[in-house]
């Protein structure tokens, strides 16, 4: 059928199929001065079959209606305008460009001299052949009344995972179908993730993203995602369905149908601080050749170079009006159309900035807090980035909840006996109340975490001193260098049992500890069943044994330890004091009840204002409710005297298992086992 051209609606960008059956196209470019559509053969991707010059612009929206193409139709724009990089504008309609709305995308991104414009000279080589094409999508899909989780943030358990990192070894599954989407749906992983008491699962980015040609050139790839580049579009690798006419769309929408069946909510990262396309020597493939201008942001004194936030190269310019409304309609059609349920947002410190620094009351953070869609989801900041002042945790407005990495480095750093840290470690215990409650936040706000997929595993913490990243080609240069961690006597593998006991036991109080804080716990994928990376802090590029989910037999320990997880779960579900909608207030209440939170010494005695600053390696106890009684014990075995009252044992981390099978009353004096957690039970609370 032979194409012709209507006039077509500015609104809403991107495809859309019209009552006739014709499909409305619609982009923006602010400073274009023409805008080419081009079509491909999904069977011939390489060759154009037809080109149309969009012949309509309502303000910055160049749009025209298309008769004669279908859904599963390829398709890419060429833009035409001024090469003044200098000034910040970088048209080059020898370039292929991806719709920035396109639902789906074909193929795989990577690196291609035909991409780029080295040396800010233009390049006319034509990009056509290796840039993957936008797809025309159907967007129909049968959700079968499946609602959504709904969870509350009090009754919320975070799993950080890689869509093929946990599933690609995974030994109940189809090879056809490991390391997809379907993967995730499928019966037994999400077994899996139930039995273990997951709420929630955090993918790692799967939008289509870019694999970066210094990696290509290693023979590695860019396994984590960062590097978007369609932030409507569901990253093709992890299908397991045909991508050339968008079919892994359903896909995605079929995971997520089955884990909210099974109660589990779905939570995006997402990246909207930067592009894949990098630094002005890295790819042309959309944002730059469509409106480079508009949506970077550029050097007062010289437009050629980009102001760099992220340490990717880039910074998208959410201070531009069609760069907010991108990001806006991309966070709701994944809302509304994909039915996820929350997003965690990559350097967000970089949304806010203004022209000077961070801003809290940034457009974008109003624009969230006023849209009737995600004002309604889960909200999750990482409160930094790397430009100044970029270290921003505890100053995100209402509605946000923030990955807390001053509970991270705290906790870390009292399990290995530092000192002068017991003030700022009850805070982070508590919810860490002088973070968030200034904002009227609650203790959910603070997202505690030990382990990421930044850094080292809870393993790994627990077996080095030193990172090992030469795997990654760059000389062991990247990564954190100060990661808090301890090998405790043997760097890496041992079978010293002395050793290992001495492992165990740190990752089950660092566990423990998580997981009996007051706000919202979050696991890394792995931690759980003893993971390793070998020591590898920093695996981006590692799409590999060294960051798959390692589903062989477990030892006694990873069998041990996996349960004492489970159980860690299992009692913080069960127990509302754990659960709290307002922090601590320490105080006696009018009731006469008992005070909700009370510090104790190892003596048994009540700590004032200034045994807080005492220079000493931890040793305290945490009063809830008068029912509950933490015991942590950072140094020597000692001697612990509680509260008055009859007590019971429930949880020990000198044992192998952690929690007791029976628990067991307790004397007037206990003894806390080296570097040990305990939990007791008062019977008259």
């Amino acid at each position: 059928m032979p194409l012709s051209q209507s006039y077509g609606f500015p609104n809403p960008l991107g495809t859309t199929q019209l009552v006739d059956g014709s499909w409305n196209f619609a982009v923006f470019s602010q400073h274009a001065t023409a805008v080419d559509l081009c079509f491909f053969d999904p069977d011939d991707p390489v060759h154009e079959r037809s080109r149309v010059r969009l012949q309509q612009r309502t303000g910055s929206v160049w749009h025209g209606a298309i008769s004669g193409v279908v859904a599963g139709q390829h398709y890419g724009y060429r833009v035409h305008g001024p090469w003044v990089p200098e000034h910040g504008h970088r048209f080059n309609p020898n370039k292929l460009l991806i719709d920035p709305y396109a639902h789906a995308i074909s193929g795989r991104l990577g690196y291609d001299r035909r991409m780029s414009d080295p040396g800010n000279q233009l390049n006319r080589s034509n990009s056509a052949e290796v840039v993957p094409k936008s797809v025309l999508t159907d967007r129909w899909f049968d959700w079968e009344g499946v609602e959504r989780p709904n969870r509350s943030w009090g009754e919320t358990v975070i799993y950080e995972t890689h869509v093929a990192g946990l599933t690609r070894r995974f030994p109940e599954l189809p090879d056809s179908l490991r390391g997809t989407y379907g993967a995730m749906a499928h019966p037994q992983v999400i077994r899996y993730l139930t039995n273990l008491g997951i709420t929630a699962v955090q993918l790692m980015p799967v939008h289509h993203h870019i694999d970066d040609g210094f990696l290509l050139d290693r023979g590695l790839s860019n396994y984590w995602g960062y590097q978007t580049i369609g932030f409507f579009a569901p990253e093709t690798r992890y299908a397991s369905v045909p991508t050339d006419r968008g079919e892994h769309v359903r896909e995605f929408k079929g995971m997520v149908k089955a884990l909210h069946r099974a109660g589990i909510e779905v939570i995006l990262d997402v990246v909207y601080n930067h592009t894949g396309e990098g630094g002005p020597e890295g790819p042309t493939v959309c944002f730059r050749g469509l409106d480079n201008f508009s949506y970077y942001r550029h050097e007062r004194a010289d437009a050629t170079h980009y102001r760099d936030f992220t340490g990717c190269g880039n910074t998208l310019d959410v201070r531009h009006p069609f760069v907010l409304k991108l990001i806006m309609d991309s966070l709701r059609y994944w809302v509304e159309e994909m039915h996820v349920d929350g997003f965690r947002f990559d350097l967000a410190a970089t949304l806010g900035r203004e022209s000077e620094g961070f801003f809290r009351e940034n457009p974008f953070f109003k624009a969230i807090h006023q849209d009737p869609v995600l004002s309604r989801v889960k909200l999750i900041a990482e409160p930094w980035d790397l430009g100044p002042g970029g270290y921003q945790v505890g100053n995100f407005p209402e509605g946000w909840a923030e990955l807390n990495g001053k509970y991270r480095d705290v906790s870390r750093r009292f399990w290995l006996g530092h000192h002068g840290i017991m003030s700022e470690f009850a805070s982070r215990l508590s919810g860490s109340e002088d973070l968030f409650g200034w904002s009227r936040r609650a203790p959910c706000s603070s997202v505690n975490f030990l382990t990421s997929h930044d850094g080292f595993t809870l393993h790994d913490l627990a077996a080095y001193d030193h990172k090992h990243n030469e795997a990654n080609g760059e000389g062991n240069r990247d990564g954190d260098s100060l990661n808090h961690s301890w090998n405790h006597g043997v760097e890496g593998p041992t079978d010293d049992p002395l050793i290992l006991n001495r492992r165990e036991k740190h990752r089950r109080n660092l566990m423990a500890t998580m997981m009996l804080s007051v706000g919202t716990p979050f696991l890394l994928m792995g931690d759980e069943r003893g993971r390793t990376q070998g020591g590898n802090n920093n695996a981006y590029c590692q799409d590999g044994p060294i960051s798959w989910m390692d589903w062989g037999p477990m030892t006694e320990r990873q069998r041990d330890f996996h349960d004492f997880v489970r159980k860690l779960i299992a009692f913080r579900r069960e127990h509302p004091e754990w659960k709290r909608i307002r922090f601590f207030s320490g105080t006696v209440p009018r009731n006469g009840k008992t005070r909700d939170l009370v510090w104790h010494d190892f003596g048994g005695r009540e700590l004032g204002h200034w045994d807080w600053s005492k220079d000493a390696p931890g040793a305290l106890q945490m009063l809830i409710e008068g029912r509950w009684l933490l015991i942590f014990n950072a140094g020597n075995a000692a001697t612990v005297v509680p509260p008055p009252g009859t007590w019971t044992k429930w949880l020990d981390t000198t044992l192998a298992t952690g929690f007791l099978e029976n628990p067991e009353t307790v004397g007037a004096n206990l003894e806390a086992g080296e570097r040990s957690l305990l939990l007791l039970r008062s019977r008259e609370g």
